[in-house]
């Protein structure tokens, strides 16, 4: 069997590490495996494609940025990369992030209706089927249940300074992604699987593979010297961790708890930038994003309870992480969230209320320790039964091999 993938990113970020580690599956089980990616280098694969160049990127962002045409650039890249596309000739092609400034959508998908090929489709987010944004329901929006127009989002990611375009991009999305023959849609949690079957894409059979995590990495710590290096050996540590804190992340709700938290507790938030981390309260150890696995796994490790105030959530890879690492996870009860606590009321708080997250961290923290363990434990065989990397990447395996003639 021969499986091309296609994504913005090759072995880094959530998304590049999901695709190279779905190739490295298929290599070990005696297949072709091939990723085409937009931008960055490409890592951990020795059968990357890169589709066009920096200037390719730097002329689909001005695209975007002015007239709001995100996927409609990159035409000539796209051209030559499915001329590559023709020679590798795979059995399947395996689409995951197609929006990133690299790939057009329009030569993509023409040539999909056409060439016969069994076509999965990973959405990591919900651009697929809007006219504009990646995340609508944290705004309240349900304009693409219909038809998008005056988008609410237009300044969020693809940012649009000038035009909306969101009218005819939803149109001409739906025409583009819609009658494709043999063609599944994987999500990595219910809450979009659902979110799918509402939208213009609803023709298509939906399967839901979450995400999993290494658990050859993360696992809990111990002896770790995260507290003695911020000298908050007695403290219990309230976590936050995200890639970017973005309005979506909710960081403005950890400033709101740190308001009403005595000196008992210390909240450390990971993943800040320079003018986040000037402006935070004197009570929150701030953290820049860290490329090192190893010390999040200390962080993750050290800290009494995780705190994800998210807006709006795919599945939340940080919940995971920290729940394998021995650490208890509150949530507010958005997006896919809360599909890794398994509706333990306890850990699971209504959206934007502060005073029901604070309630819910005394209650745990006011726990015996012999409470906490039997939560921990649990918490850990969970994770390690249903979130497993490679028992959820195998899954795609089998989703290839059931959809295909080798």
């Amino acid at each position: 069997m021969k499986v091309l993938q296609i994504n913005s990113v090759c072995g880094v970020g959530s998304t590049g590490r999901i695709a190279t580690d779905i190739h490295q599956i298929l290599k070990e089980q005696g297949h072709e495996s091939y990723i085409a990616y937009g931008r960055g280098e490409a890592k951990n694969c020795d059968n990357a494609i890169r589709i066009g160049n920096d200037l390719d990127i730097y002329k689909h962002v001005a695209l975007t940025r002015i007239f709001d045409k995100h996927g409609f650039s990159s035409k000539k890249a796209t051209i030559d990369f499915i001329k590559k596309v023709e020679k590798i000739n795979p059995d399947v092609i395996h689409l995951h992030n197609i929006h990133g400034y690299y790939i057009n959508i329009e030569v993509l998908f023409n040539y999909l209706k056409t060439c016969n090929k069994r076509i999965i489709w990973t959405l990591h987010d919900c651009w697929a089927f809007t006219g504009h944004c990646a995340y609508f329901d944290y705004v309240g929006c349900d304009k693409w249940k219909k038809q998008c127009d005056n988008c609410p989002q237009k300044n969020k990611y693809p940012q649009s300074i000038f035009i909306d375009n969101s009218y005819l991009n939803y149109k001409r999305k739906k025409e583009l992604f819609t009658g494709i023959k043999n063609m599944t849609i994987v999500t990595p949690s219910n809450w979009l699987a659902n979110l799918v079957k509402e939208s213009f894409l609803n023709e298509y059979e939906v399967k839901v593979i979450h995400n999993g995590i290494d658990l050859n990495v993360f696992k809990p710590v111990d002896g770790s010297n995260f507290r003695k290096k911020y000298n908050i050996q007695d403290k219990f540590i309230i976590l936050g961790v995200a890639n970017v804190w973005d309005e979506r992340k909710g960081l403005k709700y950890f400033i709101e708890l740190s308001k009403m938290i005595d000196e008992n507790f210390k909240i450390v938030i990971v993943g800040l930038n320079e003018k986040q981390l000037k402006s935070l309260p004197k009570n929150i150890i701030g953290i820049k994003r860290t490329n090192s696995i190893d010390e999040l796994v200390e962080i993750y490790s050290a800290s009494d309870v995780f705190v994800n105030p998210t807006l709006e959530e795919v599945l939340g890879l940080v919940n995971l992480e920290a729940l394998v690492c021995g650490t208890p996870v509150i949530t507010f009860n958005t997006g896919g969230s809360v599909e890794c606590i398994e509706n333990n009321s306890e850990f699971i708080v209504e959206k934007v209320n502060i005073d029901d997250l604070i309630a819910k961290i005394l209650k745990y923290k006011d726990k015996k320790d012999e409470e906490k363990d039997i939560i921990k434990k649990e918490s850990i065989i969970r994770v390690k039964d249903f979130f497993d990397k490679d028992k959820k990447f195998y899954d795609y395996i089998k989703l290839y091999n059931n959809s295909c003639i080798v």
